[in-house]
């Protein structure tokens, strides 16, 4: 049994507060400007963090962009070791993606095994012109050819650390921490 132990906070309230700005002007600029774009956030902490950039993108460019929410666990490749129930939760997608330029959020990119599974599911529901990734933390350690367009911040990491995003909407508290696995 491995139990985590924090060791130090790397992004605060503010810090995570910056980068999503930052992510969002990102965001317009790339795309000049976000007619064509929709926010799709993947469950469960990508869900609050894309609602943040479509808010913040909503008042830079004075318009409402669409966001939803993508549930990836049949997707999985690990679903077998999951055991019998697991736990799925709802897609909403009240929007059509195809044509449409997608940023899929995430809280952490690590092996690059979610975000494939994100983009079969994406894949699923239509055919988007384009699709970027926009992480809060990109913490190395790919085992897929996935990168992600848009990063709060690159952390380096062991394999014998964890980075632990807590988000307001889920945790009570914003804030980003690096722990050791015991």
């Amino acid at each position: 049994m491995s139990i985590s132990v924090k060791k130090k906070v790397i992004m605060d309230e503010d810090a995570m507060r910056r980068a999503l700005v930052r992510i969002s002007h990102e965001i317009v600029e790339r795309n000049k400007g976000v007619a064509n774009v929709v926010i799709v956030g993947i469950r469960t902490r990508g869900v609050p963090l894309a609602k943040r950039v479509a808010e913040t993108i909503g008042k830079i460019e004075n318009t409402d962009i669409p966001v939803g929410s993508l549930d990836i666990t049949m997707y999985r490749d690990d679903l077998s070791t999951l055991g019998y129930n697991p736990v799925m939760r709802e897609t909403d997608l009240d929007f059509d993606i195809s044509g449409k330029t997608v940023v899929l959020v995430d809280d952490v990119l690590f092996t690059g095994r979610t975000i494939r599974c994100a983009l079969d599911a994406l894949i699923d529901m239509g055919r988007p012109k384009a699709i970027q990734l926009a992480v809060m933390v990109d913490r190395g350690h790919k085992e897929l050819p996935i990168r992600a367009d848009y990063v709060g911040k690159n952390v380096p990491t062991s394999n014998t650390e964890t980075v632990n995003v807590a988000i307001r909407e889920i945790d009570g508290r914003d804030e980003v921490a690096l722990a050791d696995v015991k």
